[in-house]
Parts: structure tokens; C-alpha cells; sequence
């Protein structure tokens, strides 16, 4: 595995959960969809949060996985809002594992997530100041 360049994680702890044993591959290994799952739910928070309304997943940047995740591991994801434009919102997800129900914890993958601010009708919403 790569070295993780930073030791605390980058925005504001938006979700956490443990995974569970349903969740993983025949490695053992949580899957890695599952873990973009977590993600994308706490980039929708923050995305609802900011736009004050719904929104939609339109896009996902740069996602990279750098460690795997591990049953029993308790995954928390962390949110940062980067850029606001007119309708859209796009998200810096960040997401770290905490080993053995301790304090350790391990970044385990990061990305970008775009959303899309939508009114009731399920048209394009621009998003207020």
C-alpha cells in the first residue's frame, strides 16, 4: 500500500458506519462499491446541506482506493464543499478507516463527487448564495 501523505483527515466528519460481513468480496475485503456507497450518501449530505434542497449525483472524479477495508473496521467519511456553481455542487470526499474499533485510523480512498441541485419538478435548481 501507498503511504498516506496526510495524517488527519480534510473537511467535516459528515457520516460513519461499520462494515459488516455482508458487505465483502472472496477476498474478505469490504467491496470497493460498497465504500463509494458511504461516500457518495456523505457528499449527497453536505450537497443537500449547501443547496438546501435535492440533489443528484451527475459525476465522479478521481476517484483512487489506497487501502482496503476491513470487517469490523468503523469507515468515516468526510466532506468538504469545493466548488458551488450554478446548479451544480461538487464534493471532496474523503474516506478513513478506524482499525479494530480504535483510534488508529487509515485514509482508505478519496474523491470528487459532482451533484446536481434539481427542484420538484426534477429540472435543473440554481443554487442560491
Amino acid at each position: 500500500m501507498t503511504a498516506v501523505a496526510s495524517i488527519e483527515p480534510s473537511g467535516a466528519l459528515t457520516i460513519r458506519t461499520l462494515a459488516m460481513p455482508a458487505d465483502t468480496n472472496p477476498a474478505g475485503d469490504i467491496f470497493g462499491g460498497w465504500v463509494m456507497s458511504q461516500m457518495d450518501i456523505a457528499g449527497a449530505i453536505a450537497a443537500v446541506e449547501r443547496s438546501h434542497g435535492r440533489v443528484v449525483t451527475v459525476a465522479v472524479e478521481g476517484m483512487t482506493f489506497i487501502a482496503p477495508v476491513k470487517v469490523g473496521d468503523i469507515l468515516c467519511v468526510y466532506t468538504t464543499v469545493e466548488r458551488v456553481g450554478n446548479t451544480s455542487i461538487t464534493v471532496a470526499i474523503e474516506a478513513w478507516a478506524r482499525r479494530n474499533r480504535l483510534d488508529e485510523r487509515v485514509k482508505v480512498t478519496d474523491g470528487r463527487f459532482v451533484y446536481v441541485s434539481l427542484d420538484e419538478a426534477g429540472k435543473k435548481r440554481p443554487i442560491g448564495g
